[in-house]
């Protein structure tokens, strides 16, 4: 299922799992939802099964906005108690849409108890109380870590399993989740490489493929590219062995944080930058946030090269040469459209070494993994899949459990497979105009309104003031433009990016797609930027300033 079809399901208010291969999209396809719903006055709730997570999308974890905590299971005056507290039972009401992510990571318990504090909240039978639920993730990549009572008092059979995953609770069945198993690939372009990490999926991973990978092996490694390691400790004893090994004085930052207490302390744990950061000239680190300016992304690499005079803040060099002058940037939790917490940090963490935990919804181009220390299943496939390409991979080790999954997950994914694709028949069913009136009663039974919040300022930009007033040289610019490119500075469509994306991979030029689009060329460059299929040009950009 592509994106676009994806998008056009999630529009309806169904209840959806959105799942997919590492570099998928899921993480834009959710984001691109997000964005159409406040587009349309609708507040969408984002959480997350972990700390990690919830900061990079600007949420907060399940756990604290359900009020369900540590819990492991929930008594009826535990339930009653969470919606007495009324700044949880005005959350909960007001919400029309939940998103999950990293649902891969939440027990079929935690489902079930915030199925149950959803229920009695809004006073509604329905699964969840009615919302539209969105739950996103990935069973191959990390599980849930399981507590011995998790799986409750009942008693289980010899031959019996306890169950793990979300998708073993009741609600999940109850909700009725239409799967919207995303197929295209943003992330990886070697066929080789996706074949073993596609054989590692499916459990036919053999001897060719084990070949493949230990073409890659080395007992050391040259320069300062990013480790992964599947242990804290060891990943602490190397960034502070290899600090230490620099000469000159340390830099400290210290995180800042302002809010209700309990939402700071989480946005901190799941920060990927530490609350002290210290560094010095030559040290390798990771940029840890999203770049609005695109200079760079969660995973750029680079060495620090100076601190800047004036703010001391330190000075990056990244891969291609460029010199970022890092500043102090925020982490926020967002609830009804307010800043209920944030923290600032300089954007960065000391990456000679990193868990694979941490690691999860980055893309390297390269890294070295030490893969002997894997205990779980999906370990060694989140550590490979983080890198784009094989001749990035630099193996140190590994054991025989690296390059497996579980089995019942992968007996699972062949029913989600065949879902999303009765799904996809289904709407391919239906006619655009019954599609969209499916999209515009959701957003009516949601509170929301037909037009977009924006579209009346734009109109006015566009066109002039109520009273018909002289265009602005602004709006003079834009006409005089749209001679050349009609379609510049309007809002790009779902199918837009599906096409630029498909056009560029059949080898259309950067020179040839802007009269396809009606676009001026620094549109398609930061369309394509965006969807990280070609690297930002320092000189192209200064160009164009």
């Amino acid at each position: 299922m592509t994106q676009s079809e994806a998008l056009s399901i999630l529009k309806t208010g169904a209840n959806v799992f959105l799942t997919g291969e590492p570099g998928s999209g899921k993480t834009h396809t959710v984001n691109t939802y997000v964005a159409y719903l406040r587009e349309h006055g609708i507040d969408p709730a984002i959480t997350s099964s972990t700390g990690i997570a919830a900061t990079h999308l600007g949420g907060m974890t399940i756990h604290a906005w359900s009020g369900i905590g540590v819990r492991d299971h929930l008594s009826v005056y535990d339930v009653e108690t969470i919606a007495m507290r009324e700044y949880l039972a005005k959350r909960i009401r007001k919400a029309t849409v939940l998103i999950i992510d990293e649902v891969s990571m939440l027990g079929p318990n935690v489902l079930s108890m915030v199925d149950a504090v959803c229920r009695e909240v809004r006073g509604k039978p329905e699964a969840f109380g009615g919302l539209q639920v969105v739950l996103v993730g990935d069973f191959f990549q990390l599980p849930p870590i399981m507590r011995p009572s998790a799986s409750g008092d009942r008693q289980l059979s010899l031959d019996e399993k306890p169950p793990r995953f979300a998708y073993d609770s009741l609600v999940w069945k109850e909700s009725g989740f239409l799967t919207c198993y995303l197929s295209e690939q943003y992330r990886q372009d070697d066929s080789r490489y996706l074949e073993v990490l596609s054989a590692i999926r499916c459990g036919t991973f053999d001897g060719s493929h084990k070949a493949c990978l230990e073409e890659r092996i080395v007992t050391s490694v040259e320069g300062d590219m990013p480790k992964l390691f599947s242990h804290n400790a060891n990943v602490d004893r190397v960034n502070d062995a290899a600090l230490a090994q620099i000469p000159g004085d340390t830099h400290t930052f210290r995180m800042t944080g302002t809010g209700k207490e309990s939402l700071v302390v989480a946005l901190k744990k799941g920060c990927l930058s530490p609350e002290e950061l210290k560094l010095k000239i030559g040290a390798k680190v990771m940029f840890t946030k999203n770049d609005p300016k695109k200079e760079f992304v969660n995973g750029t690499l680079g060495d620090v090269v100076g601190f800047d005079d004036f703010s001391g803040n330190p000075k990056v060099k990244i891969g291609d040469g460029t010199i970022v002058d890092t500043e102090m940037m925020e982490w926020v939790v967002e609830e009804d459209g307010k800043v209920r917490a944030r923290i600032s940090q300089i954007p960065l963490r000391l990456a000679w070494a990193i868990t694979v935990h941490k690691s999860q919804g980055m893309s390297m181009d390269m890294a070295a993994m030490d893969l002997s220390g894997v205990f779980e299943y999906g370990q060694g496939y989140v550590a490979l899949s983080r890198v784009r390409r094989l001749e990035g991979v630099y193996l140190l080790g590994y054991n025989e459990r690296a390059f497996a999954t579980d089995p019942d997950v992968r007996e699972m994914d062949e029913t989600f497979r065949a879902a999303s694709d009765e799904a996809r028949n289904i709407f391919a069913g239906k006619s655009a105009e019954e599609v969209k009136s499916m999209h515009d009663n959701f957003i009516k039974a949601c509170g929301g309104t037909l037009e977009r919040q924006n579209k009346k300022q734009k109109n006015k930009k566009e066109k002039g003031g109520k009273d018909g007033s002289e265009p602005s040289a602004w709006q003079k610019r834009i006409e005089k433009l749209r001679e050349t490119y009609p379609n510049a500075y309007r809002p790009w469509k779902e199918e837009d990016d599906v096409k630029l994306i498909a056009l560029f991979k059949e080898g259309k030029s950067l020179e040839e797609l802007p009269p396809i689009f009606g676009r001026q060329p620094g549109s398609i460059r930061a369309r394509l930027e965006g969807h990280g299929l070609i690297e930002p040009d320092p000189e192209y950009q200064k160009k164009e300033e």
